[in-house]
């Protein structure tokens, strides 16, 4: 068996020592560079190796490429291998922040062929709350080889989100907070707005009161009143900077909604080409 887009605390637990099973904690604080790792030092789910969203989950940036940009794949992958994982390890991924973190890792490793990868629904506060253990304890890691089969297909560029701006075949859909979509309230990056045409679909709404997602049905009902009649190969995910989006990607994996792709370098590249057109709630 194998898991693919969302895994229970249960079914997790079961199987948290099969030796082709890799755990990936991603714990993150946009706000706080070294939060993720001094909670992974201080306890952990047993096993689960430490990725960091800016060193291991995004690549060198240039100042016109977002916040966030993707690594080279082969680089991605050499730090997957390192880690234990080879092309038909399952990975679990969590985070402690509804799986947002989490779900960026889930859907690189599906950008670079991989597919046997889920999240921890309800992440590691939801292991915890079940009684499971954690500990400080670094795992021993066996290095593996992982061959890459890129999937470039999976993006959109900035220029053909740009050129739908026209013909609006493509329907972009920003999983920032509704104030920030309305150009209120930015913090992160220097102007504020949305992509013209784009729609709002906050990446929290995928959650239900629990911390975990939604269940399926629920979830495919509202992303069909989002899209109406689009098909999800004609929407593309953004928010920031290339990572929430990746939520929004694994709800709609999760409500059977596959195919929708990401604008990796979403509002923060979009806005560094001062050139490039804003729209605010009141434009």
């Amino acid at each position: 068996m194998s898991f693919t887009t969302l895994i229970s605390v249960s079914e997790l637990a079961a199987h948290a020592q099969d030796a082709n099973w890799v755990i990936c904690d991603c714990r993150h604080d946009l706000a706080n560079y070294e939060a993720g790792r001094r909670a992974y030092a201080e306890a952990h789910v047993p096993g689960a190796r430490f990725l960091h969203l800016d060193e291991d989950l995004s690549g060198p940036k240039t100042g016109l490429n977002g916040r966030h940009p993707l690594p080279h794949p082969i680089t991605f992958t050499l730090r997957l291998a390192a880690l234990g994982v080879d092309n038909h390890t399952q990975v679990v991924a969590y985070d402690a922040m509804g799986g947002v973190f989490a779900a960026r890792l889930w859907w690189m490793l599906r950008w670079v062929g991989h597919r046997n990868a889920a999240v921890l629904d309800g992440g590691i506060g939801a292991w915890v709350a079940a009684g499971n253990p954690v500990t400080a304890e670094p795992p021993v890691v066996k290095p593996a080889r992982f061959n890459p089969s890129p999937s470039p297909q999976l993006t959109v560029s900035a220029n053909e989100v740009a050129a739908n701006l026209d013909h609006q075949s493509l329907l972009v859909v920003d999983a920032r907070s509704p104030d920030r979509f309305r150009g209120e309230n930015e913090t992160l990056d220097p102007v504020a707005g949305h992509i013209p045409g784009a729609a709002n679909r906050f990446f929290r709404d995928n959650l239900a009161a629990d911390g975990c997602f939604k269940p399926s049905q629920t979830l495919r009902q509202e992303y069909v009143t989002l899209l109406g009649a689009r098909a999800p190969k004609d929407i593309v995910h953004q928010c920031g900077s290339g990572v929430t989006a990746c939520h929004n990607l694994l709800a709609m994996e999760a409500a059977g909604l596959a195919g929708s792709r990401l604008y990796p370098g979403s509002w923060s590249e979009w806005v560094s080409d001062r050139k490039r057109p804003v729209a605010t709630a009141s434009a």
